[in-house]
C-alpha cells in the first residue's frame, strides 16, 4: 500500500458516501415532518462534522497543505484504513437502508414514523453514528497528516456527542416506553455484550 492508493481509497469512500446518501435525501424531502429541532447546536455540528469528514481532507489530498503536520505513511495503515472504509460504507448503506423512510438529515420525527428495532438496529440504536465513527478512523489510517487525519474523528466526535442525547429526547417523546425498553437492551453505537 502506498500513500497515494491510500488517498484514492479515502476519495473513493467520500464518493462513495455521496452516492448512498442522495437517494435517501431526495426521499426525505418528499415526506412530511411532524416534529422537528432544527436550532443553532444542530445547524453548527452538521457542517462541523463535514469540515472534518470532507473539506480538511480534500484540501490536504488536493494541495498537499498542511505539509508541515506530515508523517511517515506506514503500509499497515493503509490496509487499516481500507478495511475500515469497507466496514463504514457497508454500515452505512445497511444503516440508511433499513431505516428507510425514517430516515432525516436532521432531527426530524416523519409522518408515519416508526421504531425501527431489527436489523442492525437490534443490535445498536444509532449504527449510523457508528459507521461515522468507522469513517473517522479510516481517515485517520489513510492519510498521514496529523491535522487531516483526525479532522474526521474530531468532525464526528463533535457531531456524536453534540446530538445523540437530543436524538434520544426526541425518540423518547416520540415512543415513549417502547423506546425506553429498546434502549435498554441496546448499546448507542457498539452492541452490548452483557445483558
Amino acid at each position: 500500500m502506498t500513500p497515494a492508493i491510500a488517498a484514492i481509497i479515502w476519495a473513493i469512500g467520500l464518493v462513495a458516501w455521496v452516492a448512498i446518501r442522495l437517494p435517501y435525501r431526495r426521499r426525505a424531502r418528499r415526506l412530511r415532518v411532524v416534529r422537528a429541532r432544527r436550532d443553532l447546536t444542530e445547524r453548527i455540528v452538521l457542517p462541523l462534522a463535514g469540515i472534518g469528514l470532507s473539506v480538511v481532507p480534500t484540501v490536504y489530498l488536493l494541495t498537499g497543505f498542511p505539509a508541515f503536520a506530515d508523517y511517515r505513511f506506514q503500509p499497515w495503515m493503509g490496509w487499516a484504513g481500507a478495511v475500515a472504509q469497507l466496514a463504514f460504507l457497508a454500515l452505512f448503506y445497511a444503516s440508511h437502508r433499513q431505516l428507510g423512510r425514517n430516515w432525516s438529515v436532521t432531527l426530524e420525527i416523519r409522518d408515519e414514523h416508526r421504531l425501527v428495532t431489527d436489523g442492525l438496529y437490534r443490535y445498536v440504536r444509532h449504527p449510523m453514528y457508528s459507521s461515522f465513527w468507522l469513517w473517522g478512523l479510516a481517515q485517520l489510517l489513510l492519510l498521514p497528516n496529523w491535522l487531516a487525519g483526525p479532522a474526521g474523528l474530531v468532525g464526528v466526535a463533535v457531531l456524536y456527542f453534540a446530538r445523540v442525547g437530543s436524538e434520544e429526547t426526541m425518540m423518547r417523546q416520540t415512543f415513549g416506553d417502547a423506546y425506553d425498553a429498546y434502549a435498554s437492551r441496546t448499546g448507542r453505537i457498539v452492541p452490548r455484550i452483557f445483558g
